[in-house]
């Protein structure tokens, strides 16, 4: 009597092409929630940054009296000098780098070496998709291959047109010359807390230190009107690099020439303003430009705004809606207009 062979159980054709199909269905519907809790533990990491240096900055004061110089021009020599990030290095767990700088050389190119290779993560957004190195714009001769982009930017103040609306102007205010190209900066004031070659005692901001932002973020790409993506910001000649003035914006020693102030921002446009901007930048007229444009508008890639630290300590989230009127008015410290909870 021939043996009968057990039939076999196993999936059709049919049905491994059904399942397959609920497979990438399912995957399709997880991946957004994925992507979103990513962002999310991305967005707290960049939030615990700006903690870390709003921390950094009281510790600063706390040891010194004063929050440091937003930056500082190399007197007497004209050269560029080293702008708030060198400053407070010891002060978010990076004193052996910051032992390796000669803060008394006479300009940030002379002192660039031990910026080569080294990251500083309080200093950099996990969410932004700007390269995590760049090589700087640098004197003639020399070269840095590895200089982390950070994307943390000081305060500065906000432009007098920013202020459109109210009864307040700032007269703390330069204006660059007008030209499109290198190097006139924009309009710069010195209405905040992280001023050019003028150290800010909390003291004077009597508009309220939870009221004050103090440093918040240029992260992201902008984009200009023909559609290209460019990385204007505040990394584009590496992290240390002050500025060539002496003198304070609004005042007799600042000057409309090379008024750059590098690793600070005067709030003139709306929070993630990013497209439309000239080809090739503005620095003088709009201050929007590569090399480097003082008035860049805070942006990042979290969804609806960026996160900015304040002079208590605090850590908010700004959404893009918060009108231009309140974002300037806690950009200046003493500006004296009662502004709604953003």
């Amino acid at each position: 009597m021939p043996r009968t062979v057990p039939k076999r159980a196993g999936f059709t054709l049919i049905e491994l092409l059904v399942v397959i199909a609920i497979i990438a269905i399912l995957i399709g519907l997880l991946l957004p929630a994925v992507q979103k809790v990513r962002e999310a533990a991305a967005r707290m990491k960049c939030s615990n940054n700006l903690k870390q240096i709003g921390l950094a900055l009281h510790n600063y004061h706390d040891t010194n009296g004063k929050l440091p110089l937003g930056n500082r021009g190399s007197s007497p020599s004209g050269g560029y000098g080293y702008n708030w990030r060198l400053f407070v290095l010891p002060y978010v767990e990076q004193d052996n780098l910051f032992r390796r700088f000669d803060t008394n050389q006479s300009s940030w190119s002379a002192a660039m070496a031990p910026c080569d290779g080294a990251t500083i993560p309080a200093y950099r957004c996990p969410s932004s998709p700007l390269p995590d190195f760049s090589v700087p714009l640098a004197p003639s001769g020399t070269t840095y291959s590895n200089v982390q982009r950070v994307t943390y930017v000081g305060i500065s103040g906000a432009t007098s047109d920013a202020f459109t609306g109210s009864s307040y102007t700032e007269s703390r205010q330069t204006d660059g010359a007008n030209t499109t190209g290198c190097c006139t900066g924009g309009r710069m004031t010195a209405g905040g807390v992280l001023v050019p070659n003028f150290a800010v005692a909390l003291t004077a901001v009597t508009d309220g230190t939870s009221n004050t932002m103090a440093v918040s973020e240029q992260g992201d790409y902008l984009t200009q009107s023909d559609g290209a993506k460019v990385d204007w910001g505040t990394g584009w000649h590496g992290w240390l690099i002050g500025t060539s003035q002496t003198g304070v914006p609004g005042g007799a020693n600042f000057s409309s020439g090379d008024s750059r102030i590098f690793g600070l921002v005067t709030v003139r446009y709306q929070i993630n303003q990013k497209t439309g901007w000239p080809v090739g930048g503005d620095c003088g007229g709009r201050g929007v430009c590569p090399n480097f444009g003082c008035n860049i508008p805070l942006n990042a890639a979290h969804a609806g705004g960026v996160n900015a630290v304040f002079c208590d300590g605090s850590v908010r989230f700004l959404a893009d809606s918060t009108p231009l009127l309140t974002l300037a008015a806690m950009a200046t410290r003493d500006d004296g207009l009662v502004i709604a909870n953003p």
